[in-house]
């Protein structure tokens, strides 16, 4: 069952009360009646089971059967810093990412992305991101919406990279370390970026600026791996390591 996604204010327990694109989305999309059972998500750590008691044009309003608190978190945040890739590629790393626990995605507009966006596009394109990534999370029941940062490049990424973050490049025809091998960190405190390519891969000067920042090279095997791939790939491996998937 789906988990929607609610500001805090349309809590006031017992009762929630939906208005906005999420009422228009129950009401006329899914028809929702008056009786059905409802999981919805604050974003703050807590999620309802409610029974809807009244759907009209203003709200849905719905009976709060019992509250959930979400569970310690155990394992370092994810960050996907993902080069802009062309057409659809980039919405599906993003639905697949966010389905798969990513906590933060950095668009990168690196050297060889076919992409680059213009400045009087960045928001309507990162609203476009936040729609997708609010989808993927409620399909997937997750507990909370991943962070979508503006895009920048390789440099602004790295600069801003909060100190003691493991940083895993993933390049192609480069020898490097396995994925399934690398030290991780084992819990909360820490974080893992993870930096994926656009279709041309990385330029030389995006892979000797990383290697300047003492950032890991890593290899997903022999094969070449299309972005989007490498990107969910990486992702599914690391977090079957942090024991969040398998």
């Amino acid at each position: 069952m789906p988990v929607f996604f609610v500001p805090s204010e349309c809590i006031a327990s017992p009762t929630i009360s939906i208005t906005g694109d999420l009422l228009n989305h129950l009401r006329d999309s899914l028809r929702i009646a008056v009786g059905e059972i409802l999981l919805f998500n604050d974003g703050a750590s807590h999620r309802y089971r409610a029974e809807i008691t009244d759907v009209s044009k203003q709200a849905i309003t719905g009976r709060i059967l019992d509250t959930v608190q979400e569970p310690s978190r155990q394992t370092p945040r994810l960050i996907l810093g993902q080069s802009l890739l062309k057409g659809e590629k980039m919405d599906w790393v993003i639905q697949k990412a966010t389905e798969l626990g990513v906590d933060e995605l950095v668009p990168v507009q690196s050297r060889h992305s076919v992409v680059q966006l213009k400045a009087d596009r960045i928001d309507s394109q990162i609203a476009r991101w936040h729609r997708i990534a609010l989808e993927a999370a409620q399909q997937s029941e997750q507990w909370h919406l991943p962070t979508i940062a503006p895009p920048q490049s390789l440099a602004t990424l790295l600069r801003n990279c909060a100190t003691g973050t493991v940083t895993l490049m993933l390049a192609e025809r480069l020898e490097g370390k396995s994925l399934r091998t690398i030290e991780l960190p084992q819990d909360a405190t820490g974080s893992v970026l993870i930096l994926i390519g656009p279709e041309g891969g990385w330029s030389k000067e995006e892979v000797r600026m990383a290697e300047q920042a003492g950032i890991e090279q890593l290899t997903l095997g022999p094969h070449i791996l299309r972005a989007e791939t490498a990107a969910i790939a990486t992702i599914s491996i690391l977090q079957s390591r942090l024991g969040q998937l398998g």
